[in-house]
């Protein structure tokens, strides 16, 4: 039967729009899918551009299957997302929300399109059509501010109460202790009344840290405590001393380091030469096969050292902040003395190491630049002389102290760039070691080199000699180095505590090592692995997998768990995807584009492990970020590299044509949330307890524009943790600008200070000597991949 309806043209502008925004759509998917399949992957966005370029077609044209062919679209939409997905929401998410809007959009304008076809526009069913799809797209929104963390289990914490002797005196090492722990005995802030911090005071030191693209300068301080002082450094390493009840600067000295690129300063070292308030650290002399007490305490009696960017170690009078003149040269040693000329960056990132009465440093040598770059020797000086006391140099172990033109230190031999830990029992030193120079061809390493690479290694304080090394990558061809400081405590095993060493690695694995001997405490296999083609390269046929703990973010992704915050990017990802070698971790550098999931920032960087030891339960943050890797080879050894080629690999027969990470066209990793957590573990099970997203995309930019939105996809961190004997753990080191307390047991968030700026720091916490109150201090300085920058150090404690 003939409809009466007339012919309108009110609604005639809004389907041109539609049709041109669908049909805009269509042309994308269908041109996109058809490249997706001729690299071997889905059919869907071919078949569904083509669908929607139909559809465009009948806006256009007032033709009334527009109607039943969105609904047809949209089913198989449906239908192919939960096959993809299943019940996962984020993928879901990013399929189906832009689908659910559009046909909204359609369902209200389909009315004025039938009128015009000559049709009944039925206006109440489309309308209630549109308002259902509507409705979905809100609730499916309002589902991105869902907390999607793991709840397991309730992770033994805060399991003894503190008591006098057991109270926290001092945070007098870069990890808290020379353990490494970043723990706090203290509960006068606890999981109870966390809500009721506030901002005791702020200190603003005025270097301000220029870091565009996360190169320069960057604030990654975790500040000592001592007494009723704070002591921290600045990115220019300059370093400054508050009073730790107050915030009032007692001194600065001013070093201001010279060098730009990849400057910064993780934290310092203190000493003290009176006895009176000594290190943790200092007890190890007395394990030492003849010691003797010197009880000079020399020109500084207390000292803080400090290494820099520029290759100094530096001594401070920790009282008044004039260098100790007593110290090397008027309280300056020169780290480059001995280290050989040659292209290649050497510098140092991380806190000296106190060993005792030795202050022990590694140092940072830049990656993939050329095969002669300098030493990565480990040296250990004289904490009140500056006199070099030994030297441990892997690819030349006979070299024990100052290098000779006989006898000089290897040249690009493993470095140690990450923070080291100490064993005052033990008198030994915890080394997370780097790899050969160049990263990603190993063809130029010797044994002594390769025996090192990608190991914990354990030194004696007293002579720098190894006591033990265990390696958790064969022949690393993936800057794959150990990123954070050993942590040692105890792991409960045949109802023993026995003392380990426990660390995460870039591979998302953790290793638990007796601290003894260096024999894995859980289940490591050796699993073979692919071997690649390129020439001179000695591929291992096996690499340890830590099977018996946890494993975080290394699963092997499938072109299905692309992801984007729009099906236009995510199909982007998957062309990406489908365009490079992927078949999981250890996948061997080439001349072909490979993908390395996690890349070589991690898997976990150098923020480390913090412990609670009262209930055996560890935390660590991670980030989840690919990396697209591709090798050139060079035709000759002065051969003209290609414009913008920053990473020559000199003195090799290739260099890196293409090292990115795998961000979508918007910036967004290209798998989906969390792109990082917090996670706690309970080394009893050695099961994870819970794990939340790290942070939301308030003061995250995409395309210069920040998003303002508070939804929890869990971002990148690289910064570490702290928890207290309260039941809290401490964390700042994400995307948004807050330092944020969870309940340790739970994971539950308990409270969140908003920041001025982000932060990529540890906290720490202390009791103040002269009023008794319990603090909690940040040092922010800016957010990695964040343009907002400061010079902030802010403490808070409880309301009154």
């Amino acid at each position: 039967m003939a409809s009466d309806a007339k012919p309108e043209t009110t609604g005639r502008w809004a389907h041109i729009i539609l049709g041109v925004l669908f049909a805009l759509s269509g042309l994308y998917f269908a041109v996109g899918g058809g490249i997706l399949i001729a690299r071997g992957g889905s059919w869907y966005y071919l078949i569904c551009g083509l669908a929607i370029l139909a559809l465009a077609w009948g806006l256009f044209r007032n033709k009334l299957y527009v109607g039943p062919l969105y609904a047809i679209i949209f089913v198989a939409t449906l239908a192919w997302s939960f096959w993809e997905a299943g019940l996962d929401f984020w993928p879901l998410f990013t399929r189906l929300f832009i689908f659910l809007v559009a046909g909204a959009l359609l369902a209200f304008a389909i009315p004025s399109l039938r009128r015009n076809a000559g049709a009944e526009g039925k206006t109440g069913l489309h309308a209630a059509i549109g308002g259902v799809l509507a409705a979905a797209a809100i609730v499916m929104f309002a589902g991105t501010y869902k907390d999607r963390g793991i709840y397991n289990a309730p992770a033994p914490t805060a399991a003894a109460a503190v008591t006098p002797e057991t109270e926290h005196r001092n945070w007098d090492n870069y990890g808290g202790n020379a353990e490494g722990e970043r723990f706090v005995a203290l509960d006068q802030i606890n999981r109870d009344n966390v809500q009721n911090l506030e901002v005791a005071w702020t200190y603003r030191h005025g270097d301000i840290p220029e870091s565009p693209n996360g190169l320069g300068r960057e604030d990654l301080n975790t500040p000592l405590q001592i007494g009723n002082t704070v002591f921290f450094c600045t990115p220019k390493n300059n370093v400054v001393a508050l009073d730790a009840t107050t915030g009032e600067e007692k001194w600065k000295t001013i070093i201001d380091s010279k060098l730009g690129n990849w400057a910064r300063c993780r934290g310092i070292a203190y000493y003290d030469g009176t006895g009176a308030e000594p290190n943790r650290a200092q007890a190890g002399v007395e394990k030492r096969f003849g010691y003797v007490a010197n009880t000079d305490p020399g020109v500084c009696p207390r000292r803080i050292l400090t290494n820099t960017v520029d290759t100094e170690l530096i001594a401070i009078n920790a009282d008044t902040g004039e260098f100790c003149s007593d110290f090397g040269t008027n309280g300056r040693v020169n780290l480059y003395d001995g280290m050989g000329e040659g292209p290649g960056d050497y510098k140092q990132t991380s806190a000296p190491t106190l060993a005792g009465d030795v202050i022990v440093v590694g140092g940072f040598v830049s990656d993939n630049v050329s095969t002669e770059v300098p030493s990565g020797v480990i040296r250990a000086f004289d904490v009140k002389t500056g006199e070099l006391r030994w030297a441990w140099d892997s690819g030349n172990p006979a070299v024990t102290g100052a290098p000779t033109p006989d006898m000089p230190y290897t040249r690009g031999s493993p470095n140690v760039w990450a923070p080291m830990s100490y064993d005052p029992q033990t008198d030994t030193v915890f080394l997370p070691m780097g790899n050969n120079s160049p990263d990603l061809w190993g063809g130029n390493r010797d044994e002594n080199r390769e025996r090192y690479s990608a190991s914990i290694v354990a030194l004696n304080a007293s002579n720098g000699r190894p006591v033990w090394h265990y390696q958790t990558v064969h022949n690393d061809l993936w800057d794959f180095d150990i990123p954070m400081q050993p942590t040692l405590t105890t792991f409960p095993k045949d109802g023993q505590d026995v003392p380990a060493v426990i660390f995460g690695t870039k591979q998302g694995m953790f290793f638990v090592l007796d601290r003894k001997t260096g024999q894995p405490l859980t289940e490591v296999e050796e699993r073979p692995v692919p071997a690649g083609n390129l020439k001179g390269e000695k591929y291992s046929p096996t690499q340890p997998f830590s099977v018996g703990m946890p494993q975080i973010g290394n699963e092997l992704f499938t072109e299905a768990d692309m992801w984007g915050a729009t099906p236009f990017d995510q199909l982007l990802c998957r062309i990406d995807f489908k365009g490079m070698t992927n078949y999981g971790l250890f996948v061997p550098p080439g001349l072909e584009k490979q993908l390395l999931l996690p890349g070589s920032l991690g898997g976990f960087n150098w923020g480390g492990i913090s412990v609670d030891p009262t209930g055996h339960t560890i935390f660590v943050n991670d980030l989840r970020l690919g990396l697209r890797l591709q090798l050139g080879e060079r035709t000759s050894e002065d051969e003209v590299l290609p414009a913008g080629t920053s990473l020559p690999m000199a003195g090799t027969p290739y260099y890196v044509k293409e090292k990115t990470r795998f961000y979508s066209p918007l910036g967004i990793p290209c798998q989906e949330p969390p792109f990082g957590t917090m996670t706690a573990i309970d080394l009893k099970t050695q099961k994870i307890a819970w794990s939340v997203p790290a942070g939301t995309v308030k003061d995250a930019s995409v395309l210069g524009f920040k998003l303002g939105l508070g939804i929890p996809v869990g971002l990148p961190t690289i910064g570490g943790s702290m928890v207290t004997q309260g039941g809290v753990l401490f964390f700042a080191s994400t995307l948004d600008y807050y330092l944020r307390a969870y309940d340790s047991s739970t994971g539950k968030e308990l409270w969140k200070g908003r920041l001025p700026v982000g932060s990529q720091a540890t906290p720490i916490s202390y009791k103040s000597p002269t009023t008794g109150e319990q603090f909690v201090l940040i040092s922010a300085g800016g957010a990695r991949n964040s343009d907002d920058r400061g010079d902030y150090v802010i403490a808070y404690k409880l309301r009154k």
